[in-house]
């Protein structure tokens, strides 16, 4: 099994910048698709970034994209979730995941896809 941790998550302001960051262990010789949820609270998992295993294929969602940057240092195992012109809206516990890859160069949106999850890091953005 890979098993993923997240970190970075904490309090910041409207407008500040965070990096979240997802380390996986175990066994890291299987080819992973990995990619970043999130939950508000009373909110439903919603989907915000993804990367594939070579890490050249990327892809996030459209209320982040041109803020949010996911991208993937193979060798060290971990995916970084850059997070700019943060908004009290992207408010919410953090969650990476990651799914075996049988191509190396797709990536998923769908929450139903992944089989391994963190336990989560919160980001709170006041305003």
């Amino acid at each position: 099994q890979v098993h993923v941790v997240e970190s970075g998550g904490r309090l910041v302001q409207a407008g500040d910048s965070l990096r979240l960051s997802c380390a996986a262990s175990g066994r890291t010789s299987i080819t992973y698709a990995m990619g970043w949820f999130r939950q508000a609270p009373g909110r439903e998992r919603e989907f915000v970034c993804a990367v594939s295993w070579s890490g050249s294929h990327t892809d996030c969602a459209d209320s982040v994209k041109g803020r949010f940057t996911i991208s993937r240092a193979d060798a060290k195992n971990t995916v970084f979730l850059q997070m700019n012109r943060l908004k009290p809206d992207d408010t919410a516990v953090y969650y990476c995941t990651a799914v075996y890859s049988y191509s190396g160069a797709e990536v998923h949106v769908s929450a139903d896809e992944y089989d391994e999850w963190g336990q989560g890091t919160q980001v709170t953005v006041s305003s």
